[in-house]
């Protein structure tokens, strides 16, 4: 199955300067619960915003560039893998984690999207696709709670193609 997991405003925005325009520790510990044990799928920049990969997944970084290395991951130059894997092994779950033109280019073929939607207007320059709400169902939604460290409105969002 591939999914998509990411979070994002009310405007679809996702990124600003390869970073995130907030900080929602609830978030990550969600997005650390959905993609322990599984293999994660990211472009090279989301990758170097991250600090190298994360531990308890398998990392997949796409990127065009033949001489990238990154230690602790597969590299890899095109999608045609990906494609491949999940129609080899239906059963398990790849997440693509980022950025947009990886979303973009895999909007088609995903199966699930986990997203965190943030009940507010941020400023920044990386934005989700636009997506077709018709051929979705929100299957589940869950408010995240508010604090001092979560400062927004938000939820937990889980769409599965129909």
């Amino acid at each position: 199955m591939l999914s998509f997991l990411v979070a994002m405003d009310r405007n679809r925005l996702i990124g600003r300067d390869n970073d995130l325009p907030w900080r929602l520790p609830n978030d990550l510990k969600f997005f650390k619960s959905v993609s322990t044990g599984k293999t994660i799928i990211m472009g090279r920049k989301t990758f170097e915003s991250m600090n190298g990969p994360l531990p308890n997944r398998e990392n997949v970084v796409l990127t065009r560039d033949e001489d990238f290395k990154a230690e602790g991951c597969k590299v890899i130059h095109s999608l045609d893998p990906v494609f491949e894997w999940n129609k080899q092994n239906p059963d398990k779950e790849y997440l693509i984690i980022g950025g947009s033109h990886i979303f973009e280019q895999t909007l088609g073929e995903a199966d699930r999207m986990y997203i965190t939607r943030i009940e507010e207007d941020f400023v920044g320059d990386t934005y989700f696709p636009p997506f077709n709400k018709d051929e979705w169902i929100l299957t589940k939604k869950e408010q995240g709670k508010q604090d001092d460290k979560n400062p927004y409105e938000y939820y937990f969002c889980q769409y599965d193609r129909k």
